[in-house]
Parts: C-alpha cells; sequence; structure tokens
C-alpha cells in the first residue's frame, strides 16, 4: 500500500502518509526503527514504484478521505525506508503539487550530501532531517549506516541544504538509553544545529516497538537536560515524546485501513479501538487479521500495539 491514513502527526496536523519505498530498503538500520532491522541496505537512488502509479494511489486515498470529511495538512514521504532513495522522488513531488496540498519529506539525513537529492528535497515544503549524533563512534552505534557513508561526508550534505532550503526544515533527535543521552551528546548536537537556520528542532524518544528490544528510552532527567541545553542555543526547541493521539481515520473498509497504516505506523490498542468505532465496526475485524497472520500484536512500555505481519520483517 502506497498511501495510507490520514493520520494524526505529531509535527504536521493530520497527514497522509507516502510509503515510496518498499520495507526495508534504507541507508540506516537504526536500532530504535519502529519498522524493524534492514533488509537491504543501499545508497544509491534508483526507481522503485512507477510515478503514475504512486500518484494514482495518492489521489485516490485523498479523494476517500474527503469523501468521509478527513481533512488533510500534509502529503508525507515517510515509507517503510530512507525515502530519498527513490530516484522518482522530484518528480513525485511535482506531480503531487496540483492536489494543493503541503508536501512534507521525513529523511534520516543520509543522502543529503548527493546533488540530486538535494534538488529533489528543495522541492517539498517542509522537510525533517535526522541529527541524532554528530560523533562519529556514536552515529555509527545507534544509526548503523551503511559502511561506505561516512558522517563528516553527511554532515557537510546537511549544512549545503540547510544554506539554500527555502522551506521550513526541522531536525529531529532520537534519544536512546545509555547511547546519546548525556549531557555532553546534547552540547555536541546544539554545536552543530546551532549554525543551520532550523525552524525547529525536536527531541524524541521510542514510543514505538523498536527493532532492537535492548532500546529503552532515557530517564526523565536526562531528556529535561537534553531539552535544555538545545534550547539554550536555539530558538525553538519541541519534544517529540507524547502519544500522538487515537485521531487514525477510516476509509470505509476497516481492515484495509489497519493493514495499510499499520505497515508503517503501529498502532497502540485504544487507536485501534477508536477507529474501529468510526468505522462502526467491531473488534472481531482485528482478531480475523491476527487469525489470519496478517496482524501481530507486541507489547512495549507498557502498552500494547498492533503491526502489520509482513513477510520481509519475519525473516528480519
Amino acid at each position: 500500500m502506497i498511501a495510507f491514513g490520514p493520520i494524526p502527526s505529531r509535527r504536521l496536523g493530520r497527514s497522509l502518509g507516502i510509503n515510496n519505498i518498499p520495507p526495508k530498503v534504507c541507508t540506516y538500520s537504526c536500532v530504535y526503527c519502529q519498522v524493524g532491522r534492514t533488509l537491504k541496505m543501499e545508497t544509491e537512488p534508483r526507481p522503485f514504484y512507477e510515478p503514475a502509479k504512486l500518484l494514482s494511489q495518492v489521489r485516490s486515498k485523498a479523494e476517500e478521505a474527503e469523501g468521509v470529511g478527513e481533512r488533510i495538512d500534509y502529503l508525507t514521504f515517510v515509507p517503510d525506508g530512507e525515502p530519498t532513495l527513490d530516484a522518482n522522488l522530484g518528480q513525485e513531488i511535482d506531480g503531487l503539487r496540483p492536489m494543493g496540498i503541503k508536501i512534507a519529506v521525513i529523511s534520516n539525513r543520509s543522502l543529503v550530501w548527493r546533488e540530486e537529492v538535494r534538488a529533489a528535497l528543495m522541492k517539498a515544503d517542509w522537510v525533517s532531517l535526522k541529527v541524532d549524533s554528530v560523533v562519529s563512534e556514536v552515529w555509527r552505534k545507534i544509526n548503523r549506516p551503511h559502511p561506505s557513508l561516512t558522517l563528516e561526508t553527511v554532515l557537510k550534505g546537511i549544512t549545503a541544504f540547510a544554506a539554500s532550503f527555502s522551506g521550513e526544515l526541522a531536525t529531529e533527535t532520537m534519544l536512546v538509553k545509555g547511547i546519546n543521552d548525556t549531557e555532553r551528546d546534547a552540547e555536541q548536537v546544539a554545536d552543530f544545529l546551532s549554525v543551520l537556520n532550523v525552524h525547529k528542532a525536536y527531541i524524541s524518544i521510542p514510543t514505538r516497538p523498536p527493532a532492537e528490544k535492548s532500546v529503552r528510552p532515557p530517564a526523565e532527567d536526562a531528556i529535561n537536560r537534553f531539552y535544555q541545553v538545545l534550547s539554550s542555543r536555539l530558538k525553538r526547541v519541541e519534544y517529540l515524546i507524547g502519544y500522538e493521539g487515537n485521531a487514525f481515520a477510516s476509509t470505509g473498509d476497516v481492515g484495509q485501513d489497519l493493514l495499510s497504516i499499520t505497515a508503517v505506523h503501529p498502532m497502540r490498542e485504544e487507536a485501534v479501538q477508536k477507529l474501529l468505532a468510526r468505522a462502526r465496526a467491531d473488534w472481531s475485524a482485528v482478531d480475523a487479521l491476527v487469525s489470519q497472520g496478517q496482524l501481530t500484536v507486541t507489547d512495549y512500555e507498557g502498552n500494547r500495539y498492533f503491526m502489520r505481519s509482513l513477510p520481509e520483517r519475519s525473516r528480519a
């Protein structure tokens, strides 16, 4: 499913997701990734889906949402892998423009050193780049990048992009307990971000089941300390640590809605209940998907999550 949602986004309001990369092709294999471990690590952009097919599915999903009164604030490229690996990204953004909805791209920043990737991202209205660490040893531990990548090159790419981008640039730093949550880590990230034209810097923690079971959010005092350091250097710093809410949309077929959303966005149990209520469906729809092996259940930090059972994920 290429298009999914709209879903509640803690950054973008009501977001219609665009899954332009199949599971799980990425430049990183982050320890905290909600989609699971990376199956194919790549660094060379290439086509994945025909742009016409992608555009058709996005338009169709948007029409379905409009038909049931669902608002869409952003069309967001937030796939099962790194969106800038899609060689057609710029063409797809151009093709979505006539819809009159703002376009966002959430990237792990790893390929922004490539000129063609920067050119594609320049077409978006809002871009988020991941900055979990600016220290090579820590970067490799938390993001587990493709071995051909170097942090120095990646950071230079971010600086070049930030200097030219006319839209809203956001950064996101995911904090993992015992890896990048010290005051020194915060100072190093703040030093780097302070020279960029960042609209907003987000601090996030794992709130969904991660790729590695050992991953845990830092203690509250460590998160607060990180925030205080960044906010002393940057104008706009926000936590991205709360639950995004239960306002997931149904467009008629509740089973398909659940599968398309949970393929890239694990849903908490209460969110599933709210979706069923809006669709006037009962829990038997969920039980059926679980019994068929299409939906899996996992617990994390005291909450129950539902995720789509992708064959690729099972083999990871």
